[in-house]
């Protein structure tokens, strides 16, 4: 490890050791808002509206948050991180938590001092090509330059495939997702890569979509979600079970429209559990009987918020594939609300 990474991780870890002993629970609840990091702008996972108001299905978890710790999804101020000033804005205390399309690694989390709450998109790398490339499969992309952002798990990943596969490439290195559309649309890489779920979203901005494919190699896990600083155990918890709300709530049936009323005419207990009208689980967070009702009226479940932001009747498109619930064949899977 180059010296200079080796002392940024040391950084990066000193100063989330130091922060996190603030107690960020109790320091969101005085501040009366949420500093969230986000992306820097990527269609249907975080970006302005026209009206200049954040949304996205990242965006989304912030403000279930928000609802949940204090009463209000929109107690929150929205935080553009880049991959290489995400970590140390969480790290420094900048932002309370990171919602942005960041992978769960093992030096994230044990190096870089940070606790993934859970998985809110299970994903894998792929590539982008215009279709005029000529090329069906990423080993076809022998000598191609391609688009990466830097200090990414992407980076790493495009480096692996490569050598395993015995072909060679030219990285093109760029630091946001804006600027790797730019650079991919005038020609200065052949081809893109980074999460297959950003490509999806990136293409769905272009001029002329049907130009361009993704190519059918996924190279790598990338389990997507929300994370902390370590040492943070009560504001761990406090977002954790929040995006355990949003996924048991799909499979329990609760939803935005049925939120206000079912946790009183329902049979089920975990129901009740889950809404606050049965049981102390507020309690034991330290937040409201109904922090979790709170965080499922903002935007709706996992699959409400999963439709109306990156889902198949959306620009972006995407199936819900890993990211069914457990019942249908997915990944998704909340620990009992007991």
């Amino acid at each position: 490890m180059k010296k200079s990474i080796f002392f940024g991780a040391l950084t990066v870890a000193g100063l989330a050791a130091g922060v996190a002993a603030a107690g960020t629970l109790d320091d969101v609840k005085a501040r009366g808002k949420l500093n969230c990091g986000v992306v820097t702008g990527l269609a249907g996972f975080g970006a302005p509206n026209a009206d200049g108001r954040w949304e996205g299905f990242d965006v989304a978890v912030c403000r279930a948050v928000a609802a949940a710790v204090l009463g209000d999804g929109d107690a929150v101020e929205f935080i553009p991180t880049t991959a290489k000033t995400r970590f140390t804005a969480l790290a420094s205390g900048e932002i309370d938590m990171l919602a942005r399309n960041t992978t769960w690694t093992f030096s994230r989390d044990v190096d870089l001092k940070f606790n993934f709450v859970g998985v809110n998109y299970y994903d894998g790398q792929g590539f982008m090509a215009p279709k005029a490339l000529g090329v069906s499969s990423a080993k076809d992309l022998d000598g191609a330059t391609v688009c990466i952002q830097t200090g990414t798990t992407t980076e790493l990943n495009l480096a692996d495939f490569f050598r395993t596969n015995n072909i060679s490439y030219e990285p093109v290195p760029i630091e946001t997702n804006a600027e790797a559309q730019q650079q991919y649309l005038a020609g200065a890489c052949d081809v893109y890569t980074t999460d297959a779920s950003g490509l999806a979203s990136s293409r769905a901005t272009f001029e002329n979509p049907g130009d361009h494919i993704l190519l059918p190699e996924i190279i790598s896990k990338e389990p997507l979600g929300p994370l902390v600083r370590h040492g943070d155990d009560e504001w761990a918890d406090a977002v954790r079970w929040t995006l355990n709300a949003l996924i048991a709530a799909e499979e329990l049936g609760v939803t935005s429209a049925n939120v206000g009323e079912i946790g009183t005419s329902t049979n089920n207990p975990e129901v009740k559990r889950l809404l606050g009208t049965e049981g102390t689980l507020g309690e034991m967070l330290g937040l409201n009987a109904d922090w979790a009702a709170k965080a499922i009226a903002v935007g709706g479940n996992y699959g409400e918020i999963f439709a109306k932001n990156i889902g198949e009747e959306t620009p972006i498109g995407l199936a819900r594939g890993l990211n069914a619930q457990w019942t249908n064949g997915g990944l998704l899977y909340s620990p009992p609300f007991r």
